[in-house]
């Protein structure tokens, strides 16, 4: 997968993040994980911009760790909505979200192992 196509995922990402919290329920914990939820699911995308300017190996792996943070805060988040059933529209979209954070922290998890291990290598 070209880092192009891997950032465009992830602007997708964000985009279904946004989607999903404007269809949530209006009530106090809708409200306050819509918050959250848009925060951690966008701010990959924008971390990941960060990471492509990395200065060094560990500079990189540091701001991908941060991506996979945000990723799985994400994840924790859908997850809740999901159970509370905060979700207003038909939850095949919200299930389609979760699917694919959890796609993108396999991705994540398995560039910081790649880079950790060229890193190790290296020395």
């Amino acid at each position: 997968m070209k880092q192009y196509d891997l950032h465009e995922r992830l602007i997708d990402f964000a985009v279904m993040i946004i989607e999903i919290t404007d269809n949530l329920k209006n009530s106090k914990a809708a409200n306050h994980l819509s918050g959250q939820v848009v925060r951690s699911g966008t701010s990959p995308s924008l971390n990941y911009s960060e990471a492509q300017s990395a200065e060094s190996r560990n500079d990189f792996i540091h701001k991908m760790s941060i991506v996979l943070k945000e990723l799985r805060e994400t994840h924790s988040c859908l997850k809740i909505i999901q159970r509370a059933s905060l979700y207003n529209k038909e939850e095949e979209f919200l299930v389609a979200g979760i699917k694919e954070n959890n796609e993108l922290i396999s991705i994540f998890v398995k560039s910081i192992e790649t880079s950790k291990s060229k890193l190790s290598s290296s020395k």
